[in-house]
């Protein structure tokens, strides 16, 4: 059986969630959330890039108020952005 869609959407929910919790702001993915974040969730293509700055590039994107930090709207919109770029591609 396909996942529903409330099941994605509790499923989003709760990896930023369980990231967020880690360190400050439990409504905010810093930094060092976000990298963990991105390693354990998209470790292929994450991992892949030993480079440090793919991690600064990807906050900088995420971040669009500037705070230093990335709250649920902007994790969100940014995982919705992906979805669109992946669909069209296929």
């Amino acid at each position: 059986m396909d996942p529903s869609l409330e099941q994605s959407m509790n499923g989003l929910m709760k990896v930023f969630q369980s990231h967020a919790r880690k360190e400050g702001d439990k409504y905010k993915l810093n930094k060092a959330e976000l990298k963990l974040l991105l390693e354990e969730q998209m470790g292929d293509s994450i991992a892949a890039s030993k480079d440090p700055s793919v991690v600064d590039e990807f906050m900088l994107q995420l971040d669009q108020d500037r705070d230093g930090e990335v709250d649920f709207k902007e994790f969100a919109y940014t995982v919705v952005s992906l979805t669109v770029a992946c669909h069209e591609s296929l």
